[in-house]
């Protein structure tokens, strides 16, 4: 077997959440392209059938769950259902993220829990449904894409930042717990990437400005860029990584 055959996903099935745009999108597509078959789960049906048209139209297999993440039962459904229908769940990537960029004191208690639910509670439901499936088969990825704010704290942003760190915390802890049946669990800490949630900060000259001075490569990141490492943490080629943080970030989390 060649080092490219190791990157191969074909026979695979894999769920992306949030995978009908951005970097969730980029990433379902990657691994459509590398043979596996793609499950993208989002809120609204449009976005997630147009993700899907796109990967068809490049040859690639996948399907669309339109469910809202905080949804705990929905989430656990959308599990049962893809294990009922494709006989496997190999891959999973928790990749959906709401932010609120606001003073902590202004949030109140219904606010912060709405946040952490989909934002971190909905993760350790998925991963926990899809480990039990990968443990029985004796193989399976689990990814989080958490965010370097994890590590680098801002005013106003203090909820997202925790329940990414929260997701660290829970990927080392299943790398422990499922590795010895033959499941991975790594993170991805994105930088400052322009996906369309993002695309008015990326064309701000002020942040353009702080990306040149923040960001050794002096630029933000295109969506596209995150793929690599999420294909490489999928495949064969990193069975022994595990309980690991690949950071995806131009640089910006070691620049002083």
């Amino acid at each position: 077997m060649s080092i490219f055959d190791r990157f191969s996903l074909k026979g695979r099935v894999a769920l992306i959440t949030g995978g009908g745009r951005g970097l969730g999108f980029e990433i379902a597509r990657a691994f459509a392209e590398a043979g596996a078959h793609v499950v993208v789960t989002g809120r609204t049906a449009a976005t997630l059938d147009g993700a899907v048209t796109a990967i068809a139209s490049s040859g690639g297999s996948g399907q669309a769950m339109a469910f809202d993440i905080a949804d705990i039962e929905a989430g656990r459904a959308a599990v049962a259902n893809i294990r009922k229908t494709c006989g496997r769940l190999d891959i999973l990537v928790n990749n959906v993220g709401a932010r609120d960029r606001r003073p902590l004191a202004a949030f109140g208690d219904d606010e912060i829990l709405h946040l952490i639910r989909t934002d971190l509670l909905s993760a350790i439901s998925l991963s926990r449904e899809a480990a039990e499936i990968m443990k029985a088969q004796g193989h399976g990825r689990l990814i989080a894409i958490t965010s370097i704010v994890g590590e680098m704290a801002r005013p106003g942003d203090a909820i997202y930042p925790a329940a990414k760190q929260g997701l660290t915390g829970l990927m080392r802890s299943m790398a422990v717990e499922y590795g010895a049946h033959g499941v991975t669990s790594n993170a991805i800490a994105p930088g400052m990437f322009a996906t369309e949630t993002n695309a008015a900060l990326a064309e701000n000259p002020d942040m353009l400005a702080f990306a040149r001075q923040r960001v050794p490569l002096q630029r933000w990141g295109q969506p596209q860029e995150i793929a690599g490492a999420a294909l490489f943490l999928a495949s064969d080629a990193a069975s022994f990584v595990n309980g690991h943080v690949l950071t995806v970030d131009g640089g910006m989390s070691v620049q002083l």
